[in-house]
């Protein structure tokens, strides 16, 4: 559910008119509401019933300062995956204790600040990852958390870059490898065993997928038991589905009661990484027609305010901001001005909509402003919350100057 409604043939965000956003802000504008992303998060929090739960909201997803600290105000950790999204995190007042370092490739660098900030866990994704982590957390004389990440090698996903289970994708490690890295933990002093971990994709809509998984991690851990290992947690990462285009999604409810019936009677936390299920349909962005030309929306947003339709083939749903009651034209397709075949941001949709109009383009609250470019020397778009009635710049719409300050002056030349 989102509060993105009409009154009165005009479109709102909670009580404000996204019309008066895009009079004082401008297009492209990305809007989000601070009660879609509460209420998703408490949906996930407040599922919690037979287990200790954390909810580390996915960074990659939608990481503005000011979301997170909504989302930790609603009770969220974080799961980050590079430096600048620890510094996100902490900027925003993230406890350090609910923050999960995941990815592949951690630098020294990101080692030595996670391990500075005390962190929850390091997710480690393979050997030489984790024998790097010693080497670091030795030189600091410190000791480093550790979750291991096996790969339970199960194919779920809707889109191929987007699947990350299996034994051919980059991410984790076989559990026979995993068995081996966790005894190498147990045999370094630097390095603290607290859990295990794995993930399996994003946008999956069932929840069998994630039934195997769990099966898998438990079949694991009472491996580990038999060894008296204990371990803090379990943390089973994120994947759950929104929906794009009215396709039939799982609730966090039903998630988090399929996980606790599979863990029944064990004492470690379960933790999840949810994103895209949290902030995907808290936000929308804002666009303004410039021109209709045969059966083209030509708006003034492109593929680099909004990735995912040219790289993903994504549908997003488009919604005119003012409906108008005028002719409706069917397969018409909405694209931008880059000089670029595949900038487009939605195809064969039907609409009504002429030059000048505003559009709103729903469901770009995760995977939408965090993977916008410069591309073709564009600024990117500005960021507004909108809070009952209120609404507030969260991010400031880049600008010419922006885009060529870290250059000027170093060519040496006067």
């Amino acid at each position: 559910m989102d509060h993105f409604h009409y009154k009165e043939n005009e479109l709102f965000a909670e009580e404000v008119s996204l019309k008066d956003v895009a009079e004082k802000y401008g297009t492209p504008t990305f809007v989000y509401s601070k009660a879609t992303l509460e209420r998703h998060a408490k949906a996930y929090i407040n599922s919690f019933k037979s287990m200790d739960g954390l909810v580390c909201f996915s960074v990659k997803a939608l990481s503005n300062i000011s979301i997170l600290k909504t989302l930790k105000n609603s009770g969220c950790g974080f799961d980050i995956v590079s430096g600048g999204e620890l510094h996100r995190a902490l900027l925003a007042g993230a406890d350090p204790k609910k923050i999960i370092f995941s990815g592949v490739g951690k630098s020294k660098a990101e080692m030595v600040a996670g391990i500075e900030n005390d962190i929850l866990s390091f997710n480690i994704e393979s050997e030489q990852e984790l024998d790097q982590l010693g080497m670091v957390a030795a030189e600091m004389k410190r000791i480093a958390p550790v979750a291991i990440r096996f790969n339970p090698n199960v194919d779920a996903g809707v889109h191929e870059f987007t699947k990350t289970g299996r034994k051919s994708d980059k991410f984790g490690v076989s559990i026979e490898t995993a068995k081996d890295l966790i005894k190498n933990c147990s045999e370094n002093s630097n390095l603290n065993l607290v859990g295990l971990t794995c993930h399996i994709g994003s946008q999956i809509m069932e929840l069998n997928a994630f039934e195997q998984a769990a099966k898998q991690a438990l079949e694991l851990l009472v491996e580990l038991d038999k060894l008296n290992i204990n371990l803090d947690f379990i943390d089973m990462g994120g994947g759950l589905g929104v929906s794009y285009v009215g396709e039939e999604t799982v609730q966090p409810i039903e998630l988090i009661q399929c996980y606790e019936k599979i863990f029944s009677g064990r004492s470690e936390r379960l933790i999840l990484e949810p994103g895209r299920s949290i902030s995907a349909n808290a936000g929308v962005m804002l666009t303004k027609v410039e021109y209709k030309k045969n059966d083209f929306l030509i708006a003034d947003a492109a593929m680099n305010d909004l990735l995912r339709p040219a790289l993903y083939q994504a549908h997003h749903d488009v919604w005119p901001v003012t409906k108008n009651n005028g002719a409706m034209q069917s397969a018409v397709n909405l694209v931008g001005p880059i000089c670029e075949t595949g900038d487009f941001l939605a195809t064969n949709i039907d609409s009504e909509s002429l030059k000048g109009d505003l559009l709103a383009v729903k469901t770009v609250g995760a995977y939408g402003f965090v993977m916008s470019s410069n591309y073709n020397s564009r600024p990117r778009a500005a960021e507004i919350i909108v809070d009952k009635d209120k609404f507030y710049l969260i991010r400031k719409r880049e600008d010419y100057s922006s885009l060529t300050a870290l250059e000027e002056g170093l060519d040496g030349q006067v």
